[in-house]
């Protein structure tokens, strides 16, 4: 009887063993769907303390403004496409965000608190083509404010690749055919390169998301779940910069990493609030505007990755405003340059001409404005803008980003053509629409040049 007893007590407590891990395996399973949900509000929304979820690319107006407390919705499945970004320790040796530097981050980007970056922003981040073809060393760039960025971050990477890397001959050939690790050392060479330029050749400050949060909202202050937890790293030396980017290189080029976002906020406290006040004028208060339910990237951006400077026009030096007012223009020549040209833009615009800096730097690369949409021009040459004598007739090669592009394109420039020549070239687009806008943003840089596309069908 008594061994009845004790058969049955340890059967008992034997099932209860495993009726216990059933429901642990039960509620693990639980656990995993909801942290599916939470990544994506944790990279898609912002989070009020009363968990309301406000989210700037959802909402029906698109503005990009959060919503009011109370009428946040519940994280849909869709929410999970954007991976959680990259997290490092928070013990890796940074110092945290404080409120008082996300505020300024903020009113400094958007001219308030209260805005926050779109879903295509959010998604945004460097990614190569696929090593050795013909587009390896070109990153593929999305659509929104955030191309404009990727576009400039690629003039300096083919820089890096054509005329700065050590060992390599400057040819389209070794472009084509670098590996893996060639694009991850081009990409951490570019930033870096960026990065310190714009704390002016003395610190570079590298923005990275750790897994504490550091800011909590406040009513002035509206939380994205993704800015509160930057810790920043400065550096005095631009190869530790480098060695440091390209060790945490996935933060940057990861999928849902916000890689752009990061960059962009490391070229601000690379750049100081300080000197960001002084570069700018009463034209750009802000560093980005508003368009069409996202945001635009304004000049300043662009030339503070050109120049290391955050000038807000395009013309040399300064110039004087319709109210007298001292209006600041690029002051230096730059490595990589800058074309711009629009079907509506006004040549007796003095302003906004592109002058000398950026249509003739230092090396044969620009980043291109073509009717709002941006590209990289190059060529393989180094010494194409030091002597004269190389830009009669020379061979350049376009990169658009669009994804329809599945190789370079190559053109041949003439800039000595004889005028019954240009006079064919002009027959053969027709008498309204003689040349493409790429040909356009060309001739403000070389006026009376003629274009050969070398079979390819001219961009329009």
């Amino acid at each position: 009887m008594d061994m009845e007893v004790l058969g049955q007590e340890q059967s008992s407590e034997q099932l209860d063993l495993e009726e216990i891990s059933r429901k642990i395996s039960f509620l693990d399973k639980w656990r995993e769907i909801f942290s599916c949900h939470r990544l994506g509000t944790n990279n898609t929304t912002p989070q009020t303390h009363e968990g309301n979820h406000t989210s700037a690319d959802e909402n029906e107006d698109g503005t990009g403004l959060s919503q009011p407390k109370g009428q946040g919705h519940l994280p849909s499945s869709g929410l999970c496409s954007i991976p959680n970004p990259s997290i490092i320790s928070s013990k890796l040796g940074g110092f945290p965000i404080s409120l008082a530097m996300a505020t300024k981050l903020r009113q400094i980007l958007f001219g308030n608190t209260v805005h926050v970056f779109s879903y295509n922003w959010k998604k945004a981040y460097f990614r190569f083509h696929d090593p050795s073809s013909e587009l390896a060393f070109t990153l593929e760039v999305g659509k929104g404010g955030a191309r404009s960025i990727q576009m400039a971050v690629q003039g300096s990477i083919i820089k890096y690749l054509l005329f700065t890397r050590k060992g390599k001959d400057c040819n389209l050939g070794n472009l084509c055919e670098i590996s893996k690790k060639e694009q991850e050392q081009a990409l951490a060479a570019a930033l870096a390169g960026i990065l310190w330029a714009a704390g002016a050749a003395q610190k570079a400050t590298i923005c990275l998301v750790t897994e504490d949060i550091y800011v909590a909202s406040t009513p002035d202050y509206s939380v994205d779940n993704f800015t509160e937890r930057l810790q920043l790293f400065e550096f005095l030396e631009k190869e530790a910069a480098e060695k440091f980017i390209y060790d945490h290189l996935l933060c940057f080029r990861g999928e849902g990493s916000h890689g752009v976002i990061l960059f962009l906020y490391s070229l601000i406290f690379s750049r100081t609030f300080e000197r960001l006040q002084m570069d700018l004028d009463v034209t750009t208060t802000q560093l980005l505007q508003p368009n069409a339910g996202g945001f635009l990237c304004r000049q300043a951006i662009l030339n503070m990755i050109l120049t290391g400077r955050a000038s807000p026009n395009v013309f040399n030096g300064c110039e004087e405003g319709k109210s007298q007012e001292t209006l600041h223009g690029v002051l230096t020549r730059s490595d990589v340059g800058y074309l711009q040209w629009g079907k509506d833009a006004s040549e007796d615009d003095r302003l906004s001409q592109v002058g000398s800096m950026l249509k003739t730097p230092k090396l044969p690369i620009w980043l291109c404005n073509i009717n709002g949409n941006y590209s990289i021009l190059f060529c393989t040459n180094r010494q194409l803008l030091s002597d004269w004598k190389m830009e009669r007739l020379f061979d350049m090669y376009f990169y658009s980003g669009q994804p329809s592009q599945k190789k370079l394109v190559h053109l041949t420039i003439d800039t000595h053509s004889h005028h019954w020549e240009r006079d064919q070239q002009e027959e053969k687009h027709g008498p309204r629409r003689r040349f493409s806008p790429v040909e356009m943003a060309i001739r403000t840089k070389w006026r009376e040049a003629t274009i050969n596309w070398n079979g390819t069908v001219p961009f329009f």
